[in-house]
């Protein structure tokens, strides 16, 4: 007579758990979710060259005014607005507004679509998610922010050389100017994180955005101390300040213009800011 022998149930010492995914996963499975997006690359694609033709369109205007006062005359002196020409405020602000947009969709379009629910559920450790996420926009904005920039500088003063007012990166704040305009794109982007964190809907989360971006600094104006302070601790008012080699207020109203410290203090602040919203709210709330 055989005997069936039966195996034994698996106890808990002897199952093979699986493997915790480390922080270098969740951050390449954050790399594959961003490039595999279209929306990241046309986004990418049409501020870019928003940002280049605006660059183009503000050095040939200087071009053609510089034409018509003083024919081609050599400049006595180095020509300021080169830098400014290199980041006009409306393409660059186009930037911002896509990385903003880019970087509230890594969350909000998650919560949209259902697909948080499910990032949880395999990562439990909410706050190594959105920290993943923050590593991610910032190195890839980061890196698209500083091609954008030096070639913009490229482009002005290779249209200003034409009239010999171009500018070499060398010469002192330049090169300041060019980290200010670069730094601009990551800087937008965890600010877009946070508010995507906040919102959790992708549409109000890019107007909200662009409200913050583009609109509300243009509410408080350089009339007043307080009004100029305020107006001073926004991206967009710091990113202004960084593309400038001058001092523009008079002597005696220093508030009309931010410091450089202000300026860069907020290229701190905001996305610091916007990560902390973002690990608070995605830990606090449910999926």
């Amino acid at each position: 007579m055989t005997t069936l022998t039966s195996l034994p149930n698996p106890t808990a010492e002897a199952r093979v758990a699986a493997p915790r995914s480390s922080f270098w996963d969740l951050v390449v499975s954050e790399w594959i979710k961003l490039r595999g997006l279209r929306s990241t690359w046309w986004t990418l694609t049409i501020a870019t060259l928003v940002a280049w033709v605006s660059t183009f369109a503000a050095a040939q205007a200087d071009v053609d005014n510089w034409t018509q006062r003083h024919g081609t005359a050599l400049g006595t002196g180095p020509f300021y607005n080169a830098v400014v020409d290199a980041f006009p405020v409306m393409g660059y602000l186009t930037v911002m507004l896509a990385a903003g947009a880019i970087g509230g969709l890594a969350l909000a379009g998650e919560y949209g679509s259902g697909l948080m629910r499910t990032t949880t559920t395999a990562v439990p450790a909410r706050t190594s998610v959105v920290l993943a996420k923050a590593v991610v926009q910032t190195v890839f904005w980061t890196v698209a922010g500083w091609i954008i920039a030096l070639v913009s500088f490229v482009i002005a003063q290779a249209v200003l050389s034409g009239i010999h007012q171009s500018i070499a990166i060398s010469y002192p704040g330049v090169m300041r100017a060019v980290a200010g305009a670069a730094l601009a794109a990551p800087v937008s982007a965890l600010v877009g994180l946070g508010f995507g964190a906040l919102i959790r809907h992708s549409a109000a989360t890019m107007g909200v955005t662009a409200f913050v971006t583009l609109l509300l600094p243009n509410f408080f104006n350089d009339a007043k101390h307080w009004s100029a302070d305020i107006r001073h601790s926004f991206v967009q008012s710091g990113f202004q300040r960084l593309v400038q080699l001058w001092t523009l207020h008079p002597k005696d109203m220093p508030w009309l213009q931010a410091t450089l410290t202000g300026a860069w203090s907020t290229y701190v602040a905001w996305p610091l800011a916007g990560v902390l919203v973002a690990v608070l709210m995605v830990r606090k709330r449910d999926v």
